[in-house]
């Protein structure tokens, strides 16, 4: 099991953002944890019919799976080191493990065009 993996498992045991899972995933992610978890408190994580997207202070960002359209993910990490994710997709993975994505029944398609 790699450091995400371990994470994601104790999280998801824990159902919260506990003081030692927040430690593990700062520690494995720095910046990017902080980021996400700060999204994840933010209510920022919103789940579509189609897609999850995260609401950055930008833009808004699709996540599918482990993969995210951003910079950070095209440009800075590496695809095949498992721990290197960007601060959206750690946003999904946490919101899903502590129920804070906030799902709309609708597809993000058609949001997208009001936007």
């Amino acid at each position: 099991m790699n450091a995400v993996e371990r994470w994601q498992t104790d999280l998801a045991e824990a159902g919260t953002l506990e003081p030692g899972v927040t430690d593990r995933i700062l520690s494995v992610h720095g910046d990017r944890g902080a980021r996400a978890i700060e999204a994840v408190s933010e209510g920022r994580v919103k789940e579509y019919r189609d897609f999850t997207v995260v609401v950055g202070h930008d833009d808004e960002y699709v996540v599918e799976g482990q993969g995210c359209g951003c910079r950070d993910s095209e440009y800075n990490l590496d695809p095949g080191d498992p721990t290197e994710l960007c601060w959206h997709v750690i946003a999904v993975a946490i919101a899903e493990r502590v129920g804070e994505v906030d799902a709309h029944d609708m597809w993000y398609s058609d949001v997208r065009d009001f936007l």
